[in-house]
């Protein structure tokens, strides 16, 4: 028998970064392989192929992914084409076990970690940094068109990476990064902050039920439900959600017949392929639990519960975007958040998820019979875990 020859494994430099509760692999544009450097099947397979999916056995282990919805992503960023822009970011949501990639959204919690890795990889101008102090960087999130403006903490003319903020879900404190969204309602016509102009919705779910719903277009679609139409409490953590089969496929129904409603899908078999968005969460008015670290988050450290569903399972704390839904729909009165909050006009809203707690902000105004928010306010951290070349074979 001759002996086959094989390609080797080709090598791209990439960085493995953690932003805000979520990590994944980021990527120069002008480093990937060139068929990889515009959007298409060769850059899909050759994110699939490095994060390690479509996986069947669902543990992403021939890759870098972690095999979770919050560890399975990657990140593009360029200098950018955009006045007044320093960085261009796009970010992919690579599926687990299936093979596609959603480029639908962004990822709140990774937009943290763009500005520290397009500092510490040469695409900001350095006449924009400061040595020390606090270096203001615009990016534009490609995948929704929207502005995002990072503060990221500068010492010694570097990223200044270790501090003592610290963010529920994640492990170890790390410096504090501010982060803007603004203007985070979608554009154009018919695409309100509201999409079906309501601020709750009755969403005829056939065969599961009739429910309240919020249906808001900020950070990212989502759709809010009261726990208690959905027999939750409110304080549920992931064991008690994820592997309870028959709730994931009824969350997943009543999801896909909120796309549907949002006008985010055109048919119901759509949603199998949009899975990044809607995001769909629960709310209810705050009560004690102990979150999964084993704190205990007390009834007077909320103002209150949310949780949601990324990728199909109950997140473990939450999702950047939807943190951005959360304090949008929180700053409207009306709104299921905004009454399972306690009602009334507010700025800003601690709300208690799976891992503990987080404040965000944004300020809502009236103007000609319609709800618009400038931006909305959180802070997150990031950090560099691994930098040099992720390996993969050719793809031909």
């Amino acid at each position: 028998m001759s002996a086959m020859a094989f390609a080797p494994q080709i090598k791209i430099p990439a960085t493995y970064m953690r932003g805000g509760t979520s990590k994944g692999v980021f990527f120069r544009l002008e480093d990937l392989p060139e068929a990889a450097r515009m959007p298409g099947s060769a850059r899909d397979r050759l994110l699939m192929r490095v994060i390690g999916s479509p996986d069947p056995y669902g543990k992403q282990i021939d890759g870098m992914g972690g095999a979770t919805s919050s560890t399975s992503k990657a990140v593009i960023v360029s200098r950018s084409t955009r006045a007044d822009h320093d960085v261009d970011y796009l970010f992919g949501q690579v599926a687990i076990d299936q093979a596609f990639v959603d480029w639908s959204g962004n990822c709140g919690n990774l937009s943290a970690a763009v500005g520290p890795f397009a500092i510490s990889n040469g695409l900001v101008d350095p006449a924009r940094l400061p040595r020390d102090g606090v270096a203001v960087i615009r990016i534009w999130q490609a995948n929704i068109g929207k502005t995002i403006v990072a503060h990221i903490p500068m010492t010694g003319g570097a990223v200044q990476e270790t501090g003592d903020f610290e963010l529920d879900g994640v492990t170890f404190p790390a410096a504090g990064i501010e982060l803007e969204f603004l203007d985070p309602a979608e554009e154009g016509e018919g695409s309100a902050l509201f999409t079906t102009g309501n601020l709750v919705d009755e969403l005829e779910v056939p065969g599961v039920g009739s429910f309240q719903a919020t249906l808001i277009n900020a950070g990212i679609p989502t759709i809010f439900l009261n726990a208690e139409a959905l027999g939750y409490s409110g304080t549920e953590l992931q064991e008690d959600v994820n592997a309870d089969v028959a709730a994931l496929k009824k969350l997943e129904t009543i999801r896909a017949y909120g796309a549907l409603r949002m006008g985010l899908i055109k048919s119901l078999d759509e949603a199998a392929t949009r899975q990044h968005t809607p995001k769909i969460a629960w709310v209810a008015p705050p009560k004690g639990y102990t979150a999964s670290s084993g704190k205990r988050i007390g009834v007077g450290d909320i103002d209150v519960l949310v949780r949601a569903m990324s990728m199909g399972k109950l997140h473990h704390a939450m999702m950047g975007t939807a943190s951005v839904a959360i304090a949008t729909a929180a700053a409207v009165p009306g709104t299921l958040v905004n009454m399972a909050a306690g009602g009334g006009a507010r700025e800003s809203v601690r709300f208690g998820h799976p891992s503990g707690t987080l404040r965000v902000g944004a300020g809502a105004t009236l103007v000609k019979q319609q709800w618009q928010v400038s931006k909305a306010m959180m802070s997150r951290s990031a950090r560099v875990l691994m930098s040099g070349w992720v390996h993969v074979p050719p793809l031909g």
